[in-house]
């Protein structure tokens, strides 16, 4: 077969840099506009509470004076540098998904170069973690499809995942080339950080980690240094102020329900993946003890026995599975045999990414708006969250509001607290009971003595002591939900009302 020139060769290599590049400065873009779905409510309300005590923050949510795991060591840097520097939470969350970008872009480079020295390798690999993915949108944090990448970009998740690349690429050099007493310890405070900062990519770190160390076969002196390491991490994970890391392992019965739909529509949302797992095996006959290999197969083994015990909240080990197998078919179309081999590989990849692009295409409509998208493209945009900062001229730090679900998961963004927690809280006691007070103030048929409605519920002085017990100051609620009690101040989007009470 005739050697291809040498202007095909560097524009092959060139292509996937130019494209991943365009990905990045589509992110910074997304960053600026930042748009809200998801779990940003809860980090921005973690970001005030810091910002406010950054030694006694109290729960994040609701006026109550427990821990939570949202108190990372990185959110407390967030928290100190909003005090510092009096940026509003929202531009403090810019900064971080900035850092957090930075470090995913560069940790991706510094992993892929311990599996391949091909120029193109770091760059394909990066498209194939946003791109190689399913043709159903798909997106939650911890997992870096393209959409869910600009949805969760200033999360915690995205920072774990950045130091997550460069845990790897660190230990797998460690592990080959030998390191003295301080990298290994450093290594093990890494893996404290990163569990620390969000528990989930932490299991997916520690998967990593293991099958990094399975495949490298480290002799004694190694793994001493590496024993010493683990016990480094452990003593941090321990001596964390701010929450008890060992007792999430009891509490996760909270988080099932909540993480059983990751165990539904697995081929419409990963199939393409299935040319990473062809590219392991591809990767397994040359050796038997590979990374990648063992990465998957302990992420895979994860997940399947979270969807078989019923423990769903494993289903975020996916990752572990996903991530090794989007490499491997990266890596497959720049290092197999021979040319026409990788050629192969290449034109499949290629395919794959372009119907993956194609799926998260309305990504584009977080920097351009929905109106500026072609209709086909708009289609495939899904448009997020209002936020409720029409509140805010009347709402003040500290005020407690009484409302539903939906608004409870942005509201203490801005500073106020909740009657109850929008998200699921561990170690809150009175998470249940909080929401029973919500859902009996919201009952139909709740004001039937005050006889603003018919049917069977707490009646007037129910709903007024539920305001009393928790020191409600505010009701967010609809245009039906007025009261005696309550007085209209301002409305909002989709017929939303915001009520003081008298």
């Amino acid at each position: 077969m005739r050697a291809a020139s040498p202007g095909a060769a560097r524009a092959g290599r060139a292509l996937p840099l130019v494209a991943a590049a365009l990905v990045l400065v589509l992110m910074l873009l997304v960053i600026v506009r930042l748009p809200w779905a998801g779990d940003l409510g809860m980090h921005a309300a973690t970001v005030q509470r810091l910002r406010h005590s950054p030694l006694h923050p109290g729960n994040p949510l609701v006026d109550a004076d427990t821990p939570s795991p949202y108190y990372s060591p990185w959110m407390l840097l967030l928290g100190c540098l909003a005090r510092l520097t009096g940026l509003s939470v929202f531009d403090v969350l810019r900064v971080g998904a900035v850092v957090g970008l930075g470090l995913l872009a560069t940790g991706v480079w510094r992993y892929v170069r311990t599996l391949s020295g091909h120029r193109a390798a770091p760059a394909l690999a990066f498209l194939s973690l946003v791109f190689l993915w399913g043709p159903l949108l798909f997106y939650w944090s911890g997992f870096l499809g393209l959409n869910s990448l600009a949805l969760t970009v200033s999360y915690p998740s995205v920072f774990a995942l950045g130091l997550s690349f460069h845990f790897w690429a660190w230990l797998s050099r460690a592990l080959r080339t030998g390191a003295g007493w301080g990298v290994w310890l450093g290594l093990g405070a890494l893996w404290a950080l990163i569990l620390l900062c969000h528990q989930f990519t932490g299991v997916v770190a520690s998967l990593g980690a293991l099958a990094t160390v399975i495949a490298a076969r480290p002799d004694r002196s190694r793994a001493v240094r590496l024993g010493a390491a683990a016990a480094c991490g452990l003593v941090l994970l321990w001596v964390w102020p701010y929450y008890d890391f060992f007792a999430l392992f009891s509490a996760g019965a909270g988080l099932e329900a909540i993480h059983r739909p990751l165990y539904g529509h697995l081929a419409a949302r990963f199939g393409l993946v299935l040319l990473g797992v062809a590219a392991l095996g591809a990767r397994w006959r040359r050796d038997r003890r590979d990374p990648l290999v063992l990465f998957f197969l302990l992420g895979t083994l994860v997940f399947a026995a979270g969807g078989l015990s019923g423990h769903y909240s494993w289903g975020r080990a996916l990752p572990a599975a996903l991530i090794p197998a989007q490499l491997a078919a990266a890596l497959e179309a720049v290092s197999a045999g021979r040319r026409a081999v990788r050629a192969g590989w290449a034109c499949a990849l290629g395919a794959a990414l372009l119907v993956g692009a194609w799926t998260q295409v309305g990504t584009l409509g977080y920097v351009t708006g929905r109106d500026a998208l072609p209709g086909v493209v708009a289609a495939k945009y899904r448009a997020p969250w209002a936020g409720y900062h029409w509140i805010t001229p009347w709402v003040g730090y500290g005020d407690v509001v009484m409302a539903r679900t939906m608004a409870s998961r942005q509201i203490p963004a801005y500073g106020a607290y909740t009657v109850a927690p929008g998200y699921p809280d561990v170690f809150l006691p009175s998470a249940g009971v909080r929401g029973e007070a919500v859902r009996r103030y919201f009952s139909a048929g709740a004001g039937a003595e005050s006889g603003t409605g018919g049917g069977v519920g707490v009646g007037a002085s129910g709903r007024r002591g539920v305001l009393r017990e928790y020191g409600v100051r505010w009701v967010v609620g609809g245009r039906g939900d007025a009261e005696p009690w309550l007085r209209r101040v301002a409305g909002g989007p989709g017929g939303q009302v915001l009520y003081a009470v008298r």
